[in-house]
């Protein structure tokens, strides 16, 4: 009997021994499995730390500049591959204001770059930082928006970008192919006059047309509630109205349409989206184009395969005569055989 219970007992040793080995063991392992999963998570964030982040600051929301934005964001996928980058999109509903929250908080996330859709978008990206990258798109004249005097094409710093500037001497010899001299002498000039690019573009077809023989009257208006009020005076007292490309006449061509084709005044507009809300015809440009140009800008310069200071604007190649049918047919206007109608 004692020795059957000293086998107990050293049995019992033994398990207990075996017990507290094992253990150990587990303690011992543990550090490893820790640092296992510590080299997941840093794997985990190195894959994310290689997708880059673009902020995309589009004013409003129309034709053109929706086309622009899909057309600079399929652009950079198409370069980089659709798991390289991640957009962060944001719409200002017309306020400059808002541009300027929106890029705001882009630069304290900071971004790898910043899509600037429309002037105000750009000068407000231009005041918010001066480190990261900034593309403007839909821009009509850089110098102008910028403050830039005597500009030769290239911004430097940290901004370049596309230009949206149809050729103005075109389109003021475009209105007066459609609406002679002798039959409509008297041209109106409807824009915003906060926005400077319409401004430049005004002043500039003021000058082509009045050599032209035309006699020329600037109706600017200050925002989206003065417009109507201006519109009518426009309408009243001109034969024929011109329309430069303008974000807040595109975010307002109803209001227009409805004024100036109850008065039976056509208008020749700057681009097709103002066109085909409430014009007779224009000299466009692909918007869609033009973002995905300034998208392969964008690519160059994430992989480092361009410096944006060095790099000039860029500009639209190709130019179409286009004609708005249904209010050519309503006002009964014919356009020539060498305009393409809008939609098609």
């Amino acid at each position: 009997m004692k020795h059957s219970s000293m086998a107990k007992v050293l049995a019992l040793v033994l398990a207990l021994m075996m017990v507290f080995s094992c253990v150990a063991c587990a303690k011992e392992e543990a550090p490893v499995a820790e640092e296992e999963a510590a080299t997941d998570a840093e794997v985990t964030t190195e894959e994310v730390a290689d997708k880059y982040v673009v902020g995309i600051c589009q004013l409003v929301t129309h034709v053109a500049l929706d086309a622009a934005t899909q057309g600079f964001k399929d652009a950079l996928i198409d370069e980089l591959g659709e798991d390289a980058v991640e957009f962060k999109y944001q719409d200002a509903a017309g306020e400059a204001n808002t541009c300027s929250s929106i890029v705001n908080a882009f630069v304290s996330e900071d971004v790898d770059l910043i899509l600037a859709n429309a002037t105000p978008a750009l000068q407000a990206a231009q005041a918010a930082t001066a480190d990261i990258p900034i593309l403007g798109t839909s821009v009509t004249e850089y110098g102008v928006a910028l403050g830039i005097e005597n500009f030769d094409g290239l911004v430097g710093g940290n901004i370049s970008g596309t230009s949206d500037l149809a050729p103005l001497d075109q389109q003021a010899q475009m209105l007066a192919d459609w609406f002679s001299v002798a039959e409509y002498p008297n041209v109106g000039l409807l824009y915003c006059s906060a926005e400077a690019n319409s401004q430049y573009q005004v002043d500039t077809v003021t000058a082509e047309l009045e050599a032209m023989g035309y006699t020329c009257t600037a109706y600017p208006f200050s925002d989206s509630n003065d417009i109507a009020a201006i519109t009518q005076q426009a309408a009243d007292n001109s034969d024929v109205i011109y329309v430069p490309t303008d974000n807040k006449v595109a975010d307002n061509t109803g209001i227009i349409d409805g004024i100036c084709q109850g008065a039976g005044v056509p208008i020749i507009a700057g681009e097709e989206g103002i066109c085909s809300g409430c014009g007779v015809a224009t000299l466009s440009i692909s918007y869609y184009d033009l973002g995905y140009i300034t998208g392969k800008m964008a690519a160059q310069i994430l992989t480092g395969e361009a410096d944006i200071s060095t790099m000039e604007i860029a500009y639209a190649e190709d130019f179409t005569y286009k004609y708005n049918p249904t209010i050519c047919e309503a006002l009964s206007l014919t356009a020539p055989a060498d305009y393409v109608a809008i939609g098609e």
